[in-house]
């Protein structure tokens, strides 16, 4: 199975945590919903998982193995 880059679920994760904050508040808004879960599809997809909880704990997984330089060079800087 093709496993995304671990700066990428970073970036999953953390997009997830932010919009399930927002989510909570009462300033709920339907994009914010739908923003989330598209953002839990993909770690799902991502992670080769069928529930988010499971896929965030497959990413959080492999975090660790992310170094500093592939992470620059995913994003384009150097």
């Amino acid at each position: 199975m093709l496993m995304a880059h671990p700066a990428v679920l970073r970036d999953l994760v953390d997009q997830y945590e932010s919009l399930a904050a927002l989510h909570a508040s009462p300033a709920d808004s339907e994009r914010v919903r739908q923003r989330m879960e598209d953002v839990a599809y993909t770690l799902c997809v991502s992670t080769g998982t069928r529930d988010i909880d499971a896929a965030l704990t497959a990413a959080r997984r492999r975090l660790p193995a992310a170094r500093p330089r592939e992470s620059a060079l995913l994003s384009g800087s150097s």
